[in-house]
């Protein structure tokens, strides 16, 4: 029998790449080589796999987070450079139709996702840049939580707002325009790090 965890895996995959409304249980039972009422045993009804699969994607990320700032603890400029590349990499899988889809079909989904992103922009990376400010490593006269608002909550809406810009630019261009650049701007001049040069 399949595991709980085998079904997100692959509901995650199916759902970022064709869209979570238009991948449906008989597809992912297709795909899994089981029957839908074994997906029933397992999530109440679709809503509820898709809200898991959500919640699944944002604890993984969480934990590349975690290991993130545990391991670059004195640069928390280098930790916001790392959080926003691997996000990057998540993104770059994404489909916009599975961002639209919560938004539209899944409610719970997109609350969660909605206050992960809030809770990556406003906590994870303000409190960052407020420790590189406290460091020196951020200029003085800089409002870190404008810059925040202003650069660094919501990358998503702006990378697939009308279009997919992964599917016109290379991620390395996208990154380097969306967030070091922006971070080059409010460094300090004595701040060093390869991602700048």
């Amino acid at each position: 029998m399949i595991t709980k965890a085998a079904l997100l895996k692959c509901s995650i995959e199916q759902f970022t790449q064709f869209g979570s409304k238009h991948v449906t249980l008989d597809d992912l039972a297709n795909e899994l080589g089981i029957s839908k009422k074994t997906i029933y045993s397992l999530f109440k009804n679709k809503e509820d796999l898709v809200t898991s699969s959500v919640e699944s994607l944002i604890n993984e990320f969480k934990e590349d987070i975690n290991r993130v700032i545990n391991s670059n603890g004195k640069d928390p400029i280098l930790s916001v450079i790392l959080i926003y590349q691997r996000g990057f990499e998540y993104l770059k899988y994404f489909k916009p139709s599975f961002l639209f889809g919560l938004e539209k079909y899944y409610p719970k989904a997109n609350k969660l996702y909605n206050d992960f992103i809030e809770e990556l922009a406003n906590t994870i990376v303000l409190d960052l840049l407020k420790k590189g400010k406290a460091l020196g490593d951020v200029k003085k006269d800089i409002n870190v939580e404008l810059v925040v608002k202003i650069y660094f909550f919501r990358i998503d809406n702006v990378l697939f707002k009308k279009d997919n810009l992964f599917e016109t630019y290379s991620e390395e261009a996208l990154f380097k325009h969306l967030v070091i650049y922006n971070l080059k701007g409010i460094i300090a001049s004595h701040y060093s790090n390869s991602y700048f040069e």
